[in-house]
């Protein structure tokens, strides 16, 4: 078999165990190291001789040397302090309130609620999970349908995956070697532009279809102005205060994302501090969830770092990226078939998989089918939105199961979330044809 055919092997095996269940990142390596020694194999050396454990350490350097994963176990920080401040429930309650007369408005302070959450942790599925304990019992009890209340909750937990600061940009950015800072600009306006069109969906639909979304009780949220002041000042300005602080030293150039990030921890600790709920427990516990999730990302890095190199070097990248540009495809076309991949992708595998071990394999065809790698990265991240929403594999829909009543069918919430994957899919349309809706911040911040 030629090298190029053994790389293609050595790919399938992959798929084969990451579909039965190995853990990804040991697999990457195991098939690095062992497809490596063949690659390198010269007769007669000695068994520890052969370049393929030079080549790992060296990558393993490598990778983790990358000053841009630094910023990853600061927002992870951020998100879980901010997650156990126990501000989630004041935060929906007088955000509830302020949009009493908007139709479907406990759906619309959901989305609302979900999208500034989401922006402080970029964690789907705390997100979800938190907001199906405190949103979705109340959507329910006013008579909303289940399916739309699921869908809404699963849809607005998902925004961190693209709204900044998002982890997955940051992780898109040290593979495709791009600014993440640029990158957080660049998603601003889709990510909030995508929550927009979510809530323009849901008041549509409970103006022509009330029955759907009841309006509230004249009698329930009849507060006063100043009270309702005084709510919004202790749950929703101090948390927008943090976001929009770490998010604006980053894209006005006052801070790094890594000492944004750190600013970031440390003000999420002030504020559980403040709700008194900064606990010696609740401390313990996000720094173990976040020592566990950063290991993750790193060592899924290492592993990719090694398999890609051996890949590249038995010629399976040169095989594929060959056979693409041999289907003389256009630039459209090999784009719908590049964001079809990542989205049946999406149904089997974390973001963190598809981002570190599928996205590299489209990179280097970019620049042929001259496309914009930061748009692409946007469209991925859009595209990802739908891995956690469309069925069979629907993760927030799985999260939402857990924690809701026995009697909502995992059924219901899957045709909830339907609506919500046709809106990404036209959003991701409008961002491909005016691609301007992304680049315009950058270009206005940073120069083109």
């Amino acid at each position: 078999m030629s090298d190029p055919g053994v790389a293609l092997m050595m790919l399938g095996i992959l798929v084969f165990t990451i579909m039965i269940g190995f853990p990804v990142a040991f697999t990457l390596m195991a098939l690095g190291v062992g497809f490596g020694y063949y690659a390198y194999y010269q007769p007669l050396q000695d068994f520890f001789n052969n370049r393929v454990f030079y080549s790992l350490t060296q990558n393993t350097f490598t990778v983790l040397n990358n000053d841009a994963l630094v910023s990853i176990p600061l927002f992870l920080l951020m998100g879980y302090l901010v997650e156990r401040a126990n501000i989630l429930d004041n935060l929906f309650r007088s955000l509830q309130i302020a949009l009493k007369r908007v139709p479907g408005a406990l759906a619309v302070a959901t989305l609302a609620t979900c999208a500034l959450f989401a922006t402080a942790t970029g964690i789907v599925g705390a997100v979800v999970t938190l907001m199906g304990l405190l949103a979705f019992p109340q959507m329910i009890k006013a008579g909303y349908d289940t399916r739309l209340a699921a869908g809404v909750i699963c849809a607005g937990g998902c925004l961190g995956i693209l709204i900044p600061p998002s982890i997955m940009l940051i992780v898109y950015g040290a593979v495709a070697g791009l600014s993440v800072v640029k990158l957080y600009a660049a998603a601003f306006i889709p990510g909030f532009f995508l929550a927009g069109m979510y809530i323009v969906y849901v008041i549509v639909l409970a103006i022509f279809k009330p029955h759907l979304a009841p309006p509230l009780p004249k009698e329930e949220g009849n507060v006063a102005m100043g009270e309702l002041f005084v709510m919004l000042a202790k749950s929703f300005f101090p948390l927008a205060l943090l976001i929009l602080s770490v998010l604006g030293a980053i894209m006005f150039g006052l801070a790094t994302p890594t000492e944004a990030a750190s600013v970031g921890a440390v003000g999420a600790m002030v504020l559980a501090a403040a709700y008194r709920s900064l606990t010696w427990q609740r401390l313990r516990e996000a720094v173990f969830l976040t020592a566990r999730t950063s290991a993750m990302v790193c060592w899924l890095f290492v592993g990719s770092a090694i398999f890609a190199s051996i890949f590249a070097y038995l010629g399976g990248n040169v095989l594929i990226k060959d056979f693409v540009l041999g289907l003389n495809l256009s630039p459209i076309t090999f784009l719908l078939m590049s964001q079809a991949i990542i989205f049946v992708l999406g149904w089997p595998l974390e973001w963190t998989e598809i981002i570190i071990i599928f996205v590299p394999i489209f990179l280097p065809m970019l620049s042929h089918f001259e496309i914009d790698p930061m748009i692409f990265g946007i469209l991925v991240a859009i595209n990802l939105q739908t891995a956690f929403l469309s069925p069979p594999m629907a993760m927030a829909a799985y999260y939402l199961k857990g924690v809701s009543p026995p009697s909502v069918l995992l059924t219901q919430i899957f045709s909830g979330c339907m609506p919500f994957v046709y809106i990404v899919l036209v959003t991701m349309l409008i961002i491909y044809v005016f691609p301007q809706v992304a680049l315009w911040l950058p270009g206005v911040l940073y120069g083109n």
